[in-house]
């Protein structure tokens, strides 16, 4: 016997998203935190719309939205002139039902995923910290302080260490974390201020020694600047936002008129990946497992991936319906994901702080305006949406993913996200939006041109089975997502697509859930 099935060491973000996925399929967990209590004020805040479709199987996108700002475009600007946009409403239109990225703290995050987790009736321990821990066959011992400074032992069949770059679990389970900082000190504000901003919308200043990025919040002329410090001010301890703004109005423009700054705080960025995602039963989730620049804002979205991707994975094993191994597709499909991110976001990062002359040049006149001129281009803003929104995220080499006979090679392919669609599901109902209907507590099968066979036929699974029919309203929507019938998809319940062929054959969906899925028998 264990106090709980999994002790989640973190209440971030990540912690908090994990900790409600179990709950909500019935695991016991504890969630402890070494912080007094949730983030007062944060630098990650942008909120991509894979997460919001996550944040709406979860029951707490309501709340995001009434409390973010949904920016529907990204400016680019350089020497003062608007160069570019990045159309993001127009570009995700029909990739996403939240084309845009919402302007969220985390603290306002761990805020909504906080109440979300006590409604659940699993409160998060405070001032409470792992201390050691020690491995076994078939549990943890974990030794937590109390916020007394007592310590008390607790045994767990599985922990998550979800508790930030500086992680207890990933250092006493002794993993590696490569990696160094950027030279660059950046700073963070909020104010209050007006100016030539696009209202709305995300706005970047390309400089020819770096960027600021502005952020619209709630409120009336109320921003959140992002950028990097000159270098005469790198190495000072006293910088204020003050000393900040005539660099700023000198790249950003002079008409800038700022009232407030309630809000100013400096740091450091750092790059790096742990050397594994998994010890035994122990797991790295989020900034324990990956820290990478702020470009593109993916940090905190990546983090709640992680979470998504290991939580019904977890809460499977845990209830017996499948064998520990598993597990071991947590770090073969997570792992991938970090590498291309901290490339990608390190070559970027480089790109546009480089503080060489050249570079600043290349920045400011020749990328930019490429970058003006390619955003012309519907089908290269779709890719930036996708890239930027996370949608584009597959699996397709991950040991979970199978494809029989009869999948068309341009629709979807075992490991991806299944497209959003608005379907005619039945033939004398309305039009759905296929989203709405996936639950997250179990799989989902799509059949197309074929008739659902009997659920005893079927493996013994908690699935809903859609057998979509066939109205000309659903041909061109199917033709335009490529895909090609008679088909059927077999998703995950965190959307992405397991198993996928021409004509259903329950005998392959038996052997996919004892292969891939590990199934008890």
């Amino acid at each position: 016997m264990t106090d709980t099935e999994v002790l989640i060491v973190g209440a971030g973000p990540t912690g908090l998203m994990l900790g409600i996925q179990l709950v909500r399929a019935g695991v016991r967990a504890v969630i402890v935190d070494r912080h007094a209590g949730p983030a007062m004020q944060s630098r990650a805040l942008g909120v991509q719309a894979r997460t919001l479709e996550i944040y709406a199987r979860m029951g707490v996108i309501d709340s995001a939205l009434a409390l973010g700002t949904p920016a529907t475009g990204g400016n680019l600007w350089a020497d003062g002139r608007l160069l570019g946009k990045v159309p993001l409403g127009q570009a995700g239109a029909r990739i996403s039902p939240y084309p845009y990225i919402l302007v969220l703290g985390q603290d306002d995050n761990e805020h909504i995923m906080g109440e979300r987790l006590n409604g659940l009736g699993l409160a998060v321990q405070w001032n409470t910290e792992l201390a050691a821990l020690t491995q076994h066959g078939d549990h943890v011992q974990a030794t937590i302080r109390n916020p007394d400074g007592s310590e008390r032992m607790l045994t767990a069949a599985w922990v998550a260490g979800c508790d930030g770059s500086k992680s207890a679990v990933r250092e006493l389970n002794g993993i590696g974390f490569p990696g160094a900082p950027y030279e660059h000190v950046f700073f963070v504000a909020d104010v209050t201020m007006t100016g030539n901003m696009v209202p709305g919308e995300v706005n970047i200043y390309l400089w020819k020694k770096g960027f600021h990025l502005f952020f619209p919040m709630r409120g009336q002329d109320h921003w959140r600047l992002v950028g990097i410090l000159p270098p005469e001010l790198r190495d000072r301890s006293d910088v204020s936002f003050e000393s900040v703004i005539p660099s700023v109005r000198v790249e950003a423009g002079e008409t800038l008129a700022f009232k407030d700054c309630s809000w100013f705080s400096t740091y450091r960025i750092h790059h790096r990946r742990a050397a594994k995602f998994r010890e035994g039963r122990c797991f790295l989730l989020g900034d324990a497992a990956h820290v990478h620049s702020p470009v593109g804002a993916q940090g905190m979205n990546t983090g709640l991936q992680d979470a998504y991707n290991l939580g019904w994975k977890l809460a499977r094993v845990v209830q017996g319906r499948a064998a520990p191994a598993l597990l071991d597709s947590y770090e073969a499909e997570r792992f991938p994901v970090a590498e291309r991110l901290l490339n990608t976001t390190d070559r970027g990062f480089r790109v546009i702080v480089a503080d060489n002359p050249i570079a600043g040049l290349m920045r400011t006149q020749v990328l930019a305006r490429f970058a003006a001129l390619a955003m012309r281009s519907e089908r290269v803003q779709a890719l930036a949406f996708r890239t930027i929104s996370q949608t584009a995220i597959e699996y397709r080499d991950g040991p979970l993913s199978r494809e029989e006979h009869g999948v068309s090679r341009d629709g979807p392919r075992a490991g991806d996200r299944f497209p959003w669609l608005k379907l005619q599901l039945t033939a004398d109902g309305p039009v759905e939006d296929l989203f709405e209907r996936f639950d997250d507590t179990h799989w989902t099968l799509l059949l197309f041109r074929q008739d659902a066979p009997a659920m005893d036929a079927l493996p013994a699974e908690a699935m809903e089975v859609i057998a979509v029919s066939q109205v000309p309203a659903n041909e061109t929507v199917l033709a335009d997502a490529k895909i090609e019938q008679p088909a059927y998809y077999l998703l995950r319940p965190d959307g992405h697509v397991g198993l996928c062929g021409g004509v259903l054959d329950a005998d392959a969906m038996r052997r996919y859930f004892a292969e891939q899925m590990h199934a008890a028998p």
